[in-house]
């Protein structure tokens, strides 16, 4: 029950003030009208927004369950995964939550049709783009070592610009972090 309240309060801290609470902040400040588009072109961009959107909340569910079920921990950086994950969406991409939370944030820009979103959307992606580099990195490597070494080499952190990788023995850790 205490692991399902974990993950419970780190999906409400983070993801739901990323994609609920700042966004809807956004269009109050910047009076940003929740409309049907009027024109092709608008109903193009809310359709693309809507599927970005979708892609965006499959990878992320699936990546978070990967953290669950294999890391056995939540996504919050308090309380992160015990063991390395390395299958699944991350397989191709270090990073699959956060990109999947970005192509949310960009389908509701181009749902909304709106700048001040997409701004969002992009100060969002330079946010993750610093923390990750300097603190989720040096963190993750200095508690699965060789583990990580290898898998940062072999996979992109954000676009899938290579194929899959497929873990060899050795880089598949069944062992939780030191």
């Amino acid at each position: 029950m205490l692991y399902l309240l974990r993950h419970l309060l780190s999906v409400l801290l983070l993801p739901a003030t990323v994609l609920i609470v700042v966004p809807v902040w956004v269009a109050r400040r910047h009076d940003v009208p929740i409309a049907a588009p009027g024109s092709l072109p608008g109903w193009l961009a809310a359709a693309a927004g809507l599927v970005a959107a979708a892609l965006g909340l499959l990878l992320f569910a699936a990546s978070l369950g990967r953290f669950a079920f294999e890391g056995r921990g939540t996504l919050a950086p308090w309380d992160p995964p015990r063991r390395l994950v390395v299958r699944g969406p991350y397989r191709r991409v270090r990073n699959p939550m956060i990109a999947g939370v970005l192509l949310m944030l960009v389908g509701l820009a181009l749902v909304l049709r709106s700048g001040p979103h997409a701004a969002w959307a992009g100060a969002f992606a330079l946010l993750n783009l610093l923390f990750i580099t300097l603190v989720e990195e040096p963190r993750l490597e200095a508690r699965f070592g060789e583990d990580y070494r290898a898998y940062r080499r072999a996979v992109p952190r954000f676009l899938p610009l290579r194929g899959r990788w497929t873990p060899h023995h050795n880089d598949a850790p069944d062992r939780p972090a030191p």
